[in-house]
């Protein structure tokens, strides 16, 4: 008999060399926010690493946010929500951010925790007092059931306040300071232009965090998303919700939706030119499109450092008869405990992948039977797209199963990125989720979490 395996993170916040390409050491920041990570000690064994994010903007800005729909709702998700609402999305000063501890399921006390953690932020910024109520976003993120060290905070937000800056290692330290079992900060920054501002360079900048708890709806995970361009505030709750779905509403992990899930843009029109104001403007349309690939590329980061996973698996299902059926498909492989063990043991076992495929459209006891099915085996096709270029390898075809080059096949399972291709064959809508495999890391570190 073995013994029990502990979870050891990497020595010293240490990142894998594996991951390093993925720590940008520039970046583009927008203008007017500025932010900070600094230690406060939540979790009593950690002596150094940062534990508190404080993004701030310099002037009142528009935002929004999309949070969990878990039905046991973290108390600063509750608190941003009603937040969000008493404002109208204006009038947001900062995001204040601790990793450690989710305050959730702590009961009224854990209510009045996450309040004075947004009391704090606000006490930092000379404004008049209009009635509505704080103007900071508050996260939480870590163990559930335990209640702050709420003095521990409370004290440290000042310091968090003075440590506020603009460079990139403000930035890469603020990434860090909202981690909990990530192996590496997810940071990443860029500019774009708007038709309407042609000679305007915009920039965008956002960090999230999550490794594990990851899957829709929302994503399990906290993000947050600043930028310089001007936006009506009554316009970024779509934007965001658009972008969210195709994106942090397109991961999975392990199939767990959290307590704590938080997603939140700001903008605050710092660059200059044009306010977006309308639905119908090209100005809204390329931003739309900038949040979307943007948000995208941050939800794929959280994905590659999946607990303890050691793939990165696109699953595209194509030729469905609906989108809504494409995206069910895809997101049942990708929680599939069978799929994502044979995709760690390099095991070319479509099979499971076709199981998934066949009971993701079984409806549950009460609910309607989708009267026009989106699978018709006799017509489904299965494939593996190697990330090096390569021709697809097809596993089934039409409802047949291929003579599996089974040589190729674990060349082609070696690689760290692999695309698995779902052909439907009913119809020209299509859907994508990412995901990675499990490992036997990931039963270590969820069994060893508490400790």
């Amino acid at each position: 008999m073995g013994g029990v395996r502990h979870y050891s993170p990497p020595p010293q916040n240490a990142i894998p060399a594996a991951k390093q390409k993925y720590v940008p050491t520039s970046g583009t920041y927008p203008k007017g926010f500025l932010v900070s990570g600094t230690h406060v000690g939540v979790k009593p064994t950690n002596k150094n690493t940062p534990d508190l994010a404080f993004l701030a903007s310099e002037t009142p800005c528009a935002a929004a946010a999309v949070f969990t729909k878990n039905k046991f709702q973290a108390a600063p998700v509750t608190v941003s929500r009603e937040m969000l609402k008493r404002r109208n999305n204006s009038g947001i000063r900062s995001v204040i951010v601790n990793s450690g501890c989710a305050n959730a399921v702590t009961g009224k006390g854990g209510m009045e925790d996450a309040e004075k953690m947004g009391e704090e932020a606000d006490k930092c910024f000379d404004q008049t007092n209009d009635g509505k109520r704080g103007s900071s976003i508050v996260m939480s993120t870590g163990v559930i059931g335990q209640r702050l060290p709420i003095r521990k905070i409370l004290q440290g937000i000042p310091a968090a306040f003075d440590a506020l800056g603009s460079s990139h290692d403000h930035w890469l330290t603020a990434a860090r300071a909202i981690c909990t079992t990530d192996t590496f900060p997810k940071l990443i920054s860029r500019t774009f232009s708007l038709p309407s501002s042609p000679s305007i360079e915009y920039k965008i900048a956002g960090m999230t965090k999550g490794a594990g708890m990851i899957h829709p709806n929302m994503a399990t995970l906290l993000g947050m998303i600043a930028t310089d361009a001007a936006i009506a505030p009554a316009l970024l709750p779509t934007l965001l919700t658009n972008a969210v779905n195709k994106s942090f509403n397109s991961i999975s992990i392990d199939g767990d939706t959290s307590t704590n899930d938080t997603v939140a843009v700001l903008a605050n029109g710092a660059a200059g030119g044009k306010e977006i104001t309308s639905e119908s403007s090209e100005d809204y349309a390329v931003f739309q499109k900038t949040l979307t690939e943007f948000s995208t590329d941050l939800a794929k980061l959280v994905v590659r450092d999946g607990e303890g996973a050691t793939k990165f698996v696109t699953i595209r299902v194509t030729e469905a008869p609906s989108e809504v059926g494409a995206r069910k498909i895809a997101s049942t492989i990708a929680r599939s405990p069978l799929v994502k063990t044979a995709l760690y043991g390099k095991d070319a076992n479509w099979g499971r992948i076709l199981c998934a495929t066949g009971y993701s459209q079984i409806s549950e006891p009460g609910q309607a039977i989708n009267e026009v099915p989106d699978i018709i085996p006799e017509k489904t096709s299965v494939s593996f797209i190697p990330s090096d270029g390569s021709p697809e390898l097809k596993l089934l075809v039409n409802g047949e199963p291929e003579t599996v080059d089974e040589v190729r096949a674990a060349e082609i399972l070696e690689h760290e990125d692999l695309e698995i291709l779902v052909r439907l064959g009913g119809g020209e809508q299509e859907a994508v989720y990412w995901t990675c495999d499990y490992s036997h890391e990931y039963i270590t570190i969820n069994g060893d979490y508490r400790t």
